[in-house]
């Protein structure tokens, strides 16, 4: 019934938020960042665009949530069919709808004034982390799915639908690269500044791509190694067999040989198994995140710790790119996989910005 997969992306924007959040409020008490005032009416009544909003959300809510009770084993059977289908309980979605956009309507004129007061209001910069996990969430999948259909243009051709509104193929480098860009955006035209914002947000990315890493390693996304028949070493003999070589049982992709004897949606099992990768990331980033965690005190040059980031980054996926499945460029008549392109110009933007930024640090304080 739970998608593994969206839960634990949904579980990595949350840390990313948490992890974001706390860095920004310690900046904010080191007097590195600050707050700024925004104008905002209080006293307004409700528009027809809050209303209009508000049933179109309750609507859908209600429309999908009263189908699913009314039918939960079929959900159950195929959560990821209904959600993305035009099933629902149209009765179910009128009544909260109306139920939902009323209360609203109440709420509002509760706080509406004679005269709408126009206010000054003053922002510290934690206080947008919740648009700015929302901003990244959107762009970072617009920007996933961008990417995996430049990785996989034979089948975007010829699938072009199914491959947008699919709930798999997302290729990190993308939602990344995408979803800075979005929230540096954002954050600058609330005048905050770049690179104590990307500084803040270095750890954060690092522990949300280990967590989202999990979901791929409990669904088996097809995110996974090369083949790997060789016997476990003598040093991991403590370690279950599976962090060593596993074969996805009941994978989401349904790759592989059956499993005898199972009649669920998912009976499929690798064979022979493979280097379980993104097990292998969630240790290494989360190894990583601690380490971004005690040096964040510690570096006082804006922008050298996220350099440090995009660094440990691009050494992180290239090396798991030499273990990892996916599809290949032939450059000259080498094998090179996108991430492969990209994490090698990762390093060394972080490698030259940790040179500039401590320079500029320096000069600064001369």
């Amino acid at each position: 019934m739970i998608q593994t997969f969206g839960f634990f992306m949904a579980m990595s924007f949350l840390a990313a938020s948490y992890v974001v959040s706390r860095e920004l409020k310690r900046k904010e008490k080191e007097g590195l960042i600050s707050s700024f005032t925004e104008q905002r009416w209080r006293g307004k009544g409700v528009t027809f665009l809050d209303l209009a909003e508000a049933f179109i959300i309750s609507f859908i809510v209600g429309y999908k949530l009263i189908y699913l009770a009314l039918n939960f084993h079929n959900f159950v059977n195929d959560a990821k069919g209904y959600l993305l289908s035009t099933q629902g309980n149209l009765l179910g979605g009128v009544i909260v709808g109306i139920g939902y956009t009323f209360f609203r309507y109440r709420e509002k004129e509760k706080q509406k004034l004679d005269k709408p007061v126009l206010e000054t209001v003053t922002i510290l910069p934690h206080m947008l982390v919740g648009n700015i996990t929302l901003i990244a969430a959107g762009a970072g999948v617009l920007g996933a799915k961008i990417f995996d259909a430049l990785e996989n243009y034979q089948e975007f051709i010829q699938h072009p639908v199914e491959t947008i509104f699919s709930l798999s193929g997302l290729t990190v480098y993308g939602g990344l690269i995408f979803g800075a860009i979005a929230v540096l955006y954002y954050t600058k035209k609330k005048g905050i500044p770049t690179l104590h914002m990307v500084d803040a947000a270095a750890p954060s990315m690092m522990i949300a791509y280990a967590v989202g890493r999990i979901g791929c390693q409990m669904a088996g996304d097809g995110d996974w190694g090369i083949v790997n028949a060789a016997p476990k070493p003598g040093w991991m003999g403590f370690l279950p067999n599976w962090m060593w070589s596993f074969s996805f049982p009941h994978n989401v992709v349904n790759e592989g040989i059956p499993i005898s004897g199972c009649m669920d949606a998912h009976c499929y099992a690798l064979n022979p198994p493979v280097f379980p990768t993104p097990f292998y990331e969630t240790v290494m980033c989360t190894i990583l995140f601690f380490i971004l965690l005690s040096l964040r005190k510690k570096i006082h040059a804006p922008g050298v710790m996220f350099c440090v980031y995009l660094a440990m980054n691009g050494v992180e996926r290239f090396l798991i790119e030499l273990i990892r499945v996916n599809v290949k460029y032939h450059i000259f008549g080498i094998g090179i996989t996108q991430a492969q392109l990209i994490s090698p110009i990762f390093f060394l933007l972080g490698v030259f910005g940790m040179y500039y930024f401590h320079k500029k640090y320096a000069r600064s304080l001369a």
